[in-house]
Parts: structure tokens; C-alpha cells; sequence
């Protein structure tokens, strides 16, 4: 395991900023309207922080690195921001991209907090140097399984893309849905138009289509084709990795993109604490704050609160992740060991499967928590 080293005791007390490194998706084919709301709760967090007299009386700081969604440009993102001397990296929606990072980070020792990404997978074995905030995808995808046949929905075809994170997703659906007498079949997004994809759908009798593929391309057209198809009136549309929580979901597909269960990391209710940064993040964004926002709050608010009790050096940080808690606005943050997982992890940020109402496509309804 690698395990960081006791700490130097070179923490700098003469009033110079103590910084962070951000690593956000804000620029295509990144997903940038989550790297948008990630960036919004990461700034907000860091001017609160400041605002209460910040680290020791020592100013946050928020170095930005864009990663448009590329593994090779985040892991050269934590290179530079290492040699500025950034006390820990926090951030990152896309799975891949944060597993990049999270393998840099460790070679370096330089902590990282992951913000939102969510593969099981996310180093290659244990290490000490890295803590996530989101579910792993195994705990929510299975949710999303029961939610499934809950629902009646056991034959379950998956339009997918080639992706470590996709097929990750496939198979721990068809590990979950097997044993109860579900079936998942595969449909490659690439190789299917979005109409032979519907005559597939028809042919095989599925009764819910989940949308493992790019947004808005493939996705969008995709949705569009099977809505506009009497055959399939009665399939259920699904998006676990969470697309229709985005206000452009609705801006592009307007009454089509309701009904489209999805995942999302956040509780039935917030507390006075979830609320008040709610509003501040609306006020922000302009539009509701989707989850990421959310956890880009909780991340430098936990980050925070190791570095004011136990220091900047990176070694001291790293060591915080299992004695440190923190109130999120979802609830206490507490750092553990979960089986099958390399990383410190939060178990369990709050887990929705929500849609957009069809009959208000700007209401959420929340149909299963866990």
C-alpha cells in the first residue's frame, strides 16, 4: 500500500495563499455543464472558507485546470499544479479522466479528493493518497437495478459506447439482474443508427432502453428516434449516469427528455445547511444546482477542515482522510475503507433515482432513494 510518509512539519505560516488544484470538465467534448456546477460548488466552498478568516488566517486558494474530458491533459493538469505546490487536487466529473488524475496524484503524493466521478476502479489497487466523495458505481447502479424490476422493466437493452465506465455499468447491471430473472442486451450506439436501433428494441421485446452513451451525441437523437416511435410507446427510457439532471437535458429535448429515470447524489430533503447553499449556488449558476454543484461544495468544505486540523503538508493531509468529518450539505462526510474499492471513500453520499415530471419537465420527482 502506498502510505504516505509522517509529516515534515514545513507547513508555511507567513500568510501566503494555501492553494488547491480544481480539475473540472469546461470545455468540449468535456461534459461542461457539469464542470460548470462542479466549479460553482468548489469556488463557492473556497469563498466561505476565506470569508471566516480561511486556512489559519491564511488565504484559499483555487488553481483551475480545465480537462475537457481528456485522461492525458488531466494527468499533465496535476504535473503543473504539484510543481505550484498545491496542498491536495480536488475535483472531476468524467470516470476515466478522474482515474488518470487519481494514478498521477498517487505517483506524485499529492492528495486528491475526487469530487463526482464514480467508477469502482478508480486507482489500480489500494492507496492512500486519493478519497472520493461520490458513490461508487456499483452501489448506485444496483439501485438502479432494483429500481428496474421494481418497476417491471427486466428486459433491459443498453445502447452503449466504448468506454472503461459504460462497460463497467453494463456488466454490473447484468451481474444484478441475472440472478433475478432480468436480462440485459447490448446495442452498439456506434454501429446502430437510432432507427435500426428502435427496430432492435422491437425485435427483442425489451422493455426499457438505459442510454450508455455520449451527450447530447448520440444521446439526444436517440431519445428523439424511440419517442417518435409508435412501436415502442410503452418502453421505458433510462440514463443512470445522471444526463436529464442538466438544464440543458430539457433545453434540447423539451417534453421528450421526462420520464427519463436517472441517478442522482443527493437526499429526499436537505437540512438548513443544504438549503442555504443551494440558494447561494442558484444565485451563482442562474438555474438550479445539480448535484455536482453540491459535491464541489462538500469537497472543499471536508478539504478545509483537514487542513486546518492537521496542517498543509501534503503528507498530513493525505493521513487526514480517516480522522477527519465534516458536515456536508448531505449530510456528516466521513472517510472508510469499502470492500472492493482502493480508495477512501464516503459510504454513502445520499442516492436518488429521479426523473424529470412530464407533466412539468422543470420538477424533479424522486422515485426510489438509497
Amino acid at each position: 500500500m502506498n502510505t504516505p510518509p509522517p509529516s515534515s512539519g514545513t507547513d508555511r505560516t507567513d500568510g501566503r495563499p494555501v492553494r488547491l488544484g480544481a480539475l473540472a470538465p469546461l470545455t468540449r467534448p468535456g461534459w461542461t455543464r457539469a464542470g460548470r456546477h462542479l466549479l460553482a460548488g468548489l469556488d463557492l466552498a473556497v469563498h466561505e472558507v476565506n470569508a471566516r478568516g480561511g486556512i489559519d488566517g491564511r488565504p484559499l486558494e483555487l488553481l483551475v485546470r480545465d480537462t475537457a474530458a481528456d485522461p492525458e491533459r488531466a494527468a499533465a493538469a496535476v504535473d503543473e499544479l504539484a510543481g505550484l505546490g498545491v496542498a491536495a487536487v480536488a475535483g472531476e466529473y468524467h470516470s476515466v479522466v478522474a482515474r488518470a488524475a487519481a494514478a498521477r496524484a498517487g505517483a506524485l503524493r499529492v492528495p486528491f479528493l475526487c469530487s463526482s466521478a464514480v467508477l469502482d476502479a478508480l486507482t489500480e489497487g489500494p492507496t492512500e493518497w486519493v478519497a472520493r466523495l461520490a458513490p461508487a458505481q456499483s452501489h448506485g447502479w444496483r439501485l438502479y437495478a432494483d429500481f428496474l424490476l421494481g418497476a417491471g422493466r427486466g428486459r433491459v437493452a443498453v445502447a452503449v459506447q466504448p468506454s472503461v465506465y459504460w462497460e463497467s455499468g453494463t456488466r454490473i447491471l447484468r451481474d444484478h439482474l441475472a440472478p433475478r430473472g432480468g436480462t440485459v442486451l447490448e446495442l452498439d450506439a456506434n454501429a446502430l443508427t437510432p432507427a435500426a436501433l428502435c427496430d432492435a428494441l422491437v425485435e427483442h421485446g425489451a422493455t426499457a432502453l438505459l442510454l450508455l452513451v455520449g451527450h447530447p451525441e448520440p444521446a439526444v437523437p436517440i431519445v428523439r428516434a424511440v419517442r417518435g416511435d409508435r412501436r415502442l410507446a410503452e418502453i421505458l427510457i433510462g440514463a443512470p449516469a445522471g444526463q436529464p439532471e442538466f438544464a440543458e437535458w430539457a433545453e434540447e429535448l423539451g417534453g421528450a427528455g421526462a420520464g427519463i429515470p436517472f441517478l442522482r447524489y443527493l437526499p429526499e430533503r436537505f437540512g438548513p445547511l443544504g438549503e442555504r447553499v443551494g440558494k447561494e449556488l442558484r444565485e451563482r449558476l442562474g438555474e438550479a444546482p445539480s448535484f455536482v454543484a453540491f459535491e464541489g461544495w462538500d469537497t472543499v468544505t471536508f478539504l478545509a477542515a483537514a487542513l486546518r486540523t492537521h496542517g498543509t503538508d501534503r503528507a498530513a493531509v493525505a493521513a487526514s482522510w480517516a480522522r477527519v468529518e465534516a458536515e456536508g450539505t448531505r449530510g456528516p462526510i466521513r472517510f472508510s475503507r469499502a470492500p472492493g474499492i482502493g480508495v477512501r471513500q464516503w459510504t454513502w453520499a445520499p442516492v436518488q433515482v429521479a426523473d424529470r415530471d412530464p407533466a412539468e419537465p422543470g420538477r424533479f420527482r424522486v422515485l426510489r432513494t438509497g
